[in-house]
């Protein structure tokens, strides 16, 4: 009974054992009955369990964060941002770093819950995909998984970035993000004031405020103060001196400067492969010079009504629509050819880029659908897009997809430019600054105009100078004369 006894317990063992899933080795009890005047014997043969394999571990597991695949056939980032460092507890979709390709800049959020124990890169590293990121230490009592399905979380890089606080879903920049995690404060206590409730740096700053009852100072302002007089001390007047003659320096300037070698990162990495891939493209130009005096004056009026909806109306998307329009009725220069230049794909969305100078270099989003978007909308849409690229937030989703382009060039200077098609696109255009010009009217009378000079460029491979002016013409038509558009509109 003392042998029966100790198997049972043996057996309770054993379930205890199984339940943090680990190979046990024990052993089993045979009894054997003897004769009646002989002792009782146990023999012992040996039982192996079935094991069950787990990543978990008693004290925590460490899990190595890799950079996965974030599309586009991109192999490398640069790390631009950490937020966080090594003995900082994450969460899930906790933002961890952000990084930048050639094409856009996107933000690595956690999937687990946990205390990061390792970076692996320095900001301006370069970060290869599919190599360790971070190393995040885990619960072993909540985390069960095996080593196979570690990975991370997919980059972000939408418009703003999404924080689960108990399924409420909070609009906030990383930037925004960053600054509410260095003053502990929770974004869900925070009221967004900017679009579809959008939390932006002036919210963080007056919940702060708030909370410390501090007022913001102003921004200090130096005065001058200029120099007292000087007394006026009368001499005796002295007779005229001849020149005298500089003498030459006796010793040569020292200086210290070296010179700096750097390799091309991000956008400038980027630029280099799409020029050296255009300049493979045949251009040829064409400009001409449109006038803006009636155009000026109707965004004087619209400006008010747009600023009452909360957006900024420039010229911009007078001139998208009205090359939308042009679209229309010359396809072939909203169109691509493959790399032999054998077929041409004729798009059916007019994604229309725009050239903006960044800090991070010349970069083209594009508005989606200009040829379904009203005025309106498409202004509000480049104004998100000019918000992200001035903050250097804009995604892959923003840069990619370009069916035409066209480059203000005017907003820095210069009346006209020679623009460089972006491949796998057909055409593009440049425009000047506005300048006000004696021209004369059709009564033979000198007036001021508003003039823009405007120039093309086209692949001579498929597109001829006659349709290329045609289209020219009819942009300029629609700008010259914006009521035209009216009967266009859809």
């Amino acid at each position: 009974m003392a042998a029966v006894r100790a198997l049972r317990s043996c057996t309770r063992s054993f379930g205890r054992l199984a339940s943090f899933r680990q190979v046990i080795l024990c052993n089993r009890f045979l009894l054997v009955k003897s004769c009646k005047k002989q002792t009782h014997s146990v023999i012992l043969e040996p039982l192996q369990l079935r094991s069950f394999r787990t990543a978990c571990a008693l004290n925590g597991q460490i899990v190595q964060f890799k950079l996965s695949d974030i599309g586009e056939g991109i192999t490398e980032v640069t790390v631009k941002d950490w937020y966080v460092k090594e003995g900082d507890t994450v969460s899930q979709f906790d933002s961890i770093c952000e990084v930048q390709s050639d094409k856009a800049s996107v933000t690595i959020t956690s999937r687990y819950d946990g205390v990061v124990r390792k970076l692996y890169y320095n900001v301006d590293d370069i970060a290869l995909v599919g190599k360790p990121l971070v190393d995040i230490e885990t619960d072993a009592l909540k985390v069960v998984t095996t080593e196979e399905d570690v990975v991370e979380t997919p980059a972000i890089s939408q418009e703003h970035t999404h924080q689960e606080i108990k399924g409420h879903k909070t609009l906030a920049t990383p930037a925004v993000r960053r600054l509410a995690m260095e003053n502990n404060i929770k974004l869900s206590e925070v009221v967004g004031s900017g679009r579809d409730g959008r939390i932006l740096k002036e919210d963080i700053l007056n919940f702060l405020a708030k909370q410390t009852g501090a007022i913001l100072p102003p921004s200090p302002q130096i005065e001058i103060t200029p120099p007292p007089p000087k007394k006026e001390i009368h001499q005796p007047p002295q007779k005229d001196k001849a020149p005298s003659i500089p003498v030459s320096f006796t010793q040569p300037i020292a200086f210290s400067g070296k010179d700096v070698t750097e390799p091309l990162k991000g956008f400038h990495r980027a630029m280099v492969k799409t020029m050296t891939a255009a300049l493979k493209i045949p251009h040829f130009g064409y400009c001409d010079e449109v006038d803006m005096t009636t155009l000026v004056t109707l965004r004087e009026e619209l400006k008010p009504v747009a600023e009452s909806r909360g957006v900024r109306l420039s010229f911009m998307p007078f001139f998208l629509k009205a090359a939308s329009l042009g679209l229309l009725q010359y396809p072939i220069l909203n169109a691509s050819v493959d790399e032999n230049c054998q077929n041409i794909t004729y798009k059916a969305a007019h994604n229309i880029g725009i050239a903006m100078d960044t800090q991070q270099g010349l970069i083209v989003p594009n508005v989606k659908n200009v040829q379904v978007r009203s005025i309106f909308e498409i202004a509000a849409e480049l104004n998100r897009l000019q918000s992200l690229g001035s903050s250097g937030q804009l995604g892959a989703a923003d840069l990619t997809g370009g069916t035409f382009t066209l480059s203000n060039i005017g907003s820095i200077g210069g009346t006209y430019a020679k623009p460089v098609i972006l491949p796998p696109e057909v055409a593009i255009g440049a425009i000047g600054k506005l300048q006000v010009v004696p021209r004369f009217d059709s009564r033979g009378q000198v007036v001021k105009a508003q003039i823009v000079n405007i120039s093309w460029s086209a692949d001579h491979r498929i597109i001829d100078g006659a349709t290329m002016s045609r289209f020219s013409n009819l942009w300029k038509y629609y700008l010259e004369k914006p009521s035209a558009m009216l009967l266009d509109l859809k």
